[in-house]
């Protein structure tokens, strides 16, 4: 099992480590006033991100079945173990985000000229692949800097709630799963209850008013200054989310056990 965690592990980082850096593929579009083809190029993101789920998914939930024979077996400690992953992801998408800002921006100029993504990849060559270290820089925080941006406090408390049902739903389903053995079927498929949830918080919240900071972004000069500043806090809220998501994982999963029994 210990092997299969390591695996677990790696995956979930990849997922929030490129879910987080859309926000960098945003500011690079912003930036180059082509927002509609960085948006074109989080495909690439979104694939890598869900490659990684592929494999995370089921080796997830094979520490599931694995508890139900073995009784000593500590799930819940493998559980927590896996939601440090997403955190320790989403803080190496704040690390890289600089880096992957010019990156991107870089990749939109391309993926202009190229026409596609699959003409985008071959495209590529080896000797650009090399040059991509001449846009790493390091992150510069700042603290005094983000007093200012006029970011409600309310947004952002409500982004690290999202983020956290987001981050602790499959895995609060599989956890219901196994403290209710009876109904482990339908609990490993409730994950929905939670994620919808967030889905909801999301679209009629989170959305909307990420939609207005990058509108104001890409029509006025003192707001594009400022846009890469409150992407790293949104971030900050994101990291945040997925800390806050270890108090929320038994009482998210003793939900599904309670609606799942309701059903």
């Amino acid at each position: 099992m210990t092997n299969n965690l390591i695996i677990v592990f790696i995956m979930t980082m990849i997922i929030h480590t490129t879910e987080t850096l859309s926000y960098a593929v945003r500011l690079a579009g912003v930036r180059l006033n082509k927002i509609a083809v960085a948006l074109s190029l989080t495909g690439i993101v979104v694939l890598v991100s869900r490659t990684a789920n592929l494999v995370q998914a089921p080796l997830t939930a094979k520490f599931v079945d694995y508890a139900k024979h073995h009784t000593s077996f500590p799930l819940l400690t493998y559980l927590r173990f896996i939601l440090l992953a997403s955190s320790i992801g989403t803080l190496f998408a704040i690390i890289l985000f600089p880096t992957c800002v010019s990156l991107f921006g870089r990749l939109i100029a391309k993926l202009e000229i190229a026409g596609s993504l699959p003409k985008l990849i071959t495209s590529v060559s080896v000797g650009q692949l090399k040059n991509t270290k001449y846009y790493l820089k390091a992150p510069k925080l700042n603290l005094k800097r983000f007093r200012y941006l006029g970011i409600p406090k309310k947004f952002i408390l409500l982004s690290m709630i999202v983020t956290s049902f987001y981050t602790v739903g499959v895995l609060a389903s599989l956890y219901a799963a196994h403290i209710y053995p009876q109904f482990s079927t339908t609990a490993s498929q409730a994950s929905g209850l939670i994620n919808g949830m967030a889905t909801i918080l999301l679209t009629i919240f989170i959305d909307p008013q990420l939609g207005l900071i990058t509108d104001k972004a890409l029509n006025d000069e003192t707001h594009r200054d400022r846009l890469g500043k409150i992407y790293v806090v949104l971030m900050t809220a994101r990291f945040f989310g997925t800390m806050l998501a270890q108090l929320v994982l038994i009482p998210a999963a003793y939900f599904i056990g309670y609606i799942v029994k309701l059903i």
